[in-house]
């Protein structure tokens, strides 16, 4: 063994060879040897001179390209190995030959597609001898399938070019884009071609719709070229949109009042998802589903809530639910549907009579569709709300009066229509109505009015149920706007003690009266105002006025009383020649009754003198008497309105099945100006 280090220096020998491949191009090869054990380190260097393509070596390969390109097109055998044309072309593009091998490539592929034109052409469109849609359509494809395959394959020959000159060169189209390009250009925007081919697809589409079958691959594929060719929109999506509209549309009509249409209509609207599924461009489902479904319930939404279908509404709901944007079209329907039903029953004086319970109905039966067939959606609801708001205050005023109306109609005394709870429960739907309203200041001089009547004549059906009525106001509107309601109900109370107290005052008196005389003391403020009417009263009442006046004030030192008869009503005992009656009637009635106790007949102008009476008033009067359902008097001559020269006498021959008879007054016409009702006065106001 030998002491110390002892180092080799190795050196590795390189030497370059060149050699030509058979496509006549030089490479260059490194090679390395070196001695067993040694470390390897790998030089590589460049050519001292580019190696130069052989002479003619670029057309000689352009022809070799080109041929293989036409033997894909025509569907022979490639001469060539592939892989050979692949290095081929690399081989070029080494070479900076790559624009004018995209130029070249590109112009042969034209030159052939636009040869395909012809096989479309050579039978006339319009023609007997021409090919049907459907040997159109396979010919179409057949051309387009062809077409995809040769580019897939030119393009593979070609990647090097396509991966490198093309890439690098934003504004030039890929292989496989200049081919959509060409075909796009030379074929389908050809106008006879397209139009043919989009009729022949349409065409095979209603065939499917109307239970034929069809060849749903081959549909796939020629909407598909459509789609890859950018011309699916133009070309068909909006004539076919237009198709189905009218073919749903049409049948939508004719199937409308059918029970089962809504089925109909889920089973078509199935068939159309599986075809899209199938065939059609998916992207587009929403806006054909939204479309179609739009067109055939824009007329029907009405029919089935007017017949109130709440199945089929329910099943409405659904599909339109499933499509984007198809239940904000709903609800829009929805929302126009009730304001123009609505605004019909507000709208129609003819039918004020009715116009409360129709809008109470409407209500019920809107509640009911959005709650049981539209989800208790919010949006729902609040469009209801919105909707109702709109059309019942397109006509001032009137609603909020008849709404007070109805409330009178059922508060007062003889409504046998309803128990306490079902009267509490009309109430309350009652309210919502009212809520909707503007102009609750009408409301509110109408209710009081009316709420006067029927405390005052005593006429209300339950107490109870006004208290009720007037919780609920202020609930809905405040202290302030029943604090005047209240003082009414406040003031009958007080007036039920009172007179307690001037019943055993007169009982004290050294004469009495066969007159039982009934007072309710009011306080101004709180009660309607009355127009002031004198009249003229029997002696008797006014002795009875006098003494009721010295006990109040003797009570109620510095008050002022104005008796206010408009409202004062009697109970008059009457003998006829059938036998014994009593009459309710109104203060202005009993006046003029009692005239004929001094005499047989009288004019109009002679009881006008006597009684003071206010001749709109007296005429009205008059006419209640002698005109309407119980004529107590005889009017000379005989007619339905009072003029000046009648003549009137008392009527013995007055014939009733029952013992006490209301005769009711003819009421003068009430208006409403600023708000405002022109109401009467009450009997006697503090």
């Amino acid at each position: 063994m030998m002491a110390g280090d002892m180092r080799q220096d190795k050196r590795a020998n390189f030497s370059a060879l060149t050699e030509h491949n058979t496509n006549g191009v030089a490479r260059s090869s490194a090679v390395a040897s070196s001695k067993t054990g040694a470390s390897k380190k790998l030089v590589i260097k460049n050519f001292k001179d580019r190696p130069k393509l052989a002479e003619n070596y670029t057309e000689d390969t352009w022809l070799k390209l080109r041929d293989a390109v036409g033997a894909i097109q025509n569907s022979t055998s490639i001469k060539y190995n592939l892989e050979e044309l692949y290095q081929a072309v690399e081989n070029l593009c080494s070479y900076k030959v790559s624009p004018t091998l995209y130029k070249q490539l590109r112009q042969v592929c034209e030159d052939h597609v636009q040869a395909q034109i012809h096989q479309f052409r050579e039978y006339p469109f319009l023609c007997e001898t021409s090919l049907d849609s459907l040997s159109f359509l396979k010919r179409m494809n057949r051309c387009w399938q062809d077409h995809c395959r040769q580019t897939i394959m030119i393009r593979s020959i070609f990647l090097f070019l396509d991966r490198t000159y093309v890439l690098q060169n934003s504004l030039l189209p890929s292989i496989w884009d200049t081919g959509l390009e060409l075909f796009r250009t030379h074929i389908v925007n050809d106008s006879g071609v397209q139009k043919r081919t989009v009729d022949g697809i349409l065409e095979q589409i209603e065939l499917e719709r109307n239970g034929e079958t069809v060849d749903r691959s081959l549909l796939r594929s020629l909407l598909g070229m459509l789609s890859d060719l950018q011309v699916y929109k133009d070309s068909f999506e909006e004539r076919f949109l237009v198709e189905t509209n009218r073919l749903y549309a049409a049948e939508g009509q004719r199937l409308m009042q059918e029970r089962d249409y809504l089925h109909h209509v889920a089973h078509r609207l199935e068939e159309e998802n599986d075809r899209v599924m199938s065939y059609l461009d998916q992207s587009e489902w929403d806006t054909h589903l939204y479309t179609l479904m739009c067109d055939v319930f824009v007329s029907g939404l009405s029919t089935l809530l007017d017949e109130n279908r709440v199945t089929e509404l329910a099943l409405l709901y659904q599909l339109f639910s499933k499509v984007k944007g198809g239940l904000p079209t709903l609800l829009q329907f929805w929302r126009d549907y009730i304001k123009t039903f609505g605004g019909e029953i507000v709208g129609t004086p003819e039918k004020d009579k009715d116009m409360v319970q129709d809008l109470l109905d409407f209500k019920d039966k809107m509640d009911n569709v959005a709650q049981g067939c539209f989800a208790r959606n919010e949006s729902f609801i609040n469009a209801m709300k919105e909707a109702f708001e709109t059309f019942i205050n397109k006509r001032p005023n009137k609603p909020a009066e008849l709404i007070a109306k109805y409330v009178d109609s059922k508060l007062r005394a003889g409504n046998k229509e309803a128990t306490e709870e079902e009267l509490e429960r009309i109430l309350d739907k009652i309210m919502i109505i009212f809520r909707f309203i503007h102009g609750k200041d009408v409301f509110e001089a109408f209710y009081k009015k009316d709420l006067a009547k029927r405390l005052l004549v005593g006429k209300s059906a339950s107490v109870d149920a006004e208290k009720s009525m007037l919780s609920k106001l202020k609930h809905e509107c405040g202290a302030a706007f029943t604090s005047k309601l209240e003082g009414m109900f406040k003031d009958m109370e007080l007036s039920k003690d009172i007179m307690i107290q001037f019943k055993q005052y007169t009982q004290n008196q050294s004469e009495p009266s066969n007159i039982e005389l009934t007072v309710n003391i009011l306080t101004m403020g709180y009660w309607p105002s009355y127009t002031p009417m004198e009249v003229h009263l029997p002696a008797e009442m006014v002795k009875l006025q006098e003494v009721f006046k010295l006990f109040y004030l003797g009570k109620h030192s510095g008050r002022k009383l104005q008796w206010q008869p408009t409202l004062g009503h009697a109970v008059l005992k009457t003998e006829f020649k059938e036998g014994k009656k009593e009459l309710q009637v109104s203060l202005f009635q009993t006046l003029v009754l009692l005239m004929f106790n001094e005499g047989e007949e009288f004019s109009v102008e002679e009881i006008r003198t006597a009684t003071g009476i206010e001749e709109g008033e007296l005429r009205r009067t008059l006419q209640s008497l002698a005109c309407g359902k119980a004529r107590v008097l005889n009017k000379n001559p005989r007619g339905k309105d009072v003029e000046d020269g009648d003549r009137f006498n008392f009527n013995n021959d007055f014939k009733h099945k029952l013992f006490r008879i209301k005769i009711n007054q003819i009421q003068m016409k009430e208006t409403v100006t600023h708000h405002r009702a022109c109401v009467p006065r009450p009997a006697v106001s503090d």
